[in-house]
């Protein structure tokens, strides 16, 4: 658990929950801790609960993020709980189960869903073959829902060249992406180099609310 952010949940002071687990093996995952089905540091939910009894008043919302939320059984309600004490709710996830997501978008104020490459590239981004097409879904389910929303990609150079991540942009707008974040990804740079920021102008063509950030 971080107890406050003021980045992860746009607009909101707000705690994180990590939720342990991930069927991706993305080579820049900067959570590897939490890739495992089970983890050394874990916390009782009853233990997250009461603190956040405690910070009602001070903070805006709870971001579930992981890991792969999506995976926990629990999620639904526990997203459910934390809206009844009165918080905002926001999700992270990779988008790899669209149905699950079309349930829970109903007790969501906030989306960011990471969109790793085009279809193509999936198996070779995330270490699986498997969820490229489940990504585009959680997407339709997303943009029909109203809830706010971000999608991001992680990108360098060195995963897969800037033309695709233009082409990659022109895709979202199609689909009717308006908020597209383009991250700065952090690989060894004695392997690879250092990450080159792309051309925003390019970038822009595709979808308008396009921004940088670096890590």
């Amino acid at each position: 658990m971080l107890p406050l952010t003021t980045i992860d949940f746009p607009g909101r002071l707000a705690a994180v929950l990590f939720l342990q687990g991930c069927p991706w093996r993305c080579g820049y995952c900067h959570n590897p801790e939490l890739l495992p089905a089970r983890g050394e540091d874990a916390i009782a939910w009853e233990q997250a609960i009461a603190f956040l009894r405690r910070r009602r008043g001070l903070l805006d919302g709870v971001v579930f993020s992981g890991g792969e939320p999506m995976l926990q059984p629990g999620l639904p309600a526990a997203v459910r709980a934390v809206r009844e004490l009165g918080f905002a709710t926001a999700l992270h996830t990779g988008g790899m189960y669209p149905l699950r997501l079309a349930r829970l978008l109903p007790y969501l104020d906030w989306v960011g869903l990471d969109i790793k490459a085009l279809p193509s590239r999936y198996a070779e981004v995330t270490g699986r073959r498997l969820g490229a097409d489940a990504v585009w879904d959680s997407l339709k389910w997303l943009l029909a829902s109203g809830v706010d929303y971000e999608c991001r990609t992680t990108w360098h150079p060195d995963l897969y060249p800037e033309e695709e991540l233009h082409a990659l942009g022109r895709e979202l707008a199609r689909r009717g992406v308006r908020r597209w974040v383009v991250q700065e990804c952090r690989l060894d740079p004695a392997r690879h180099g250092p990450w080159t920021a792309p051309d925003l102008g390019a970038l822009a063509d595709g979808v308008a609310g396009v921004e940088l950030r670096r890590a």
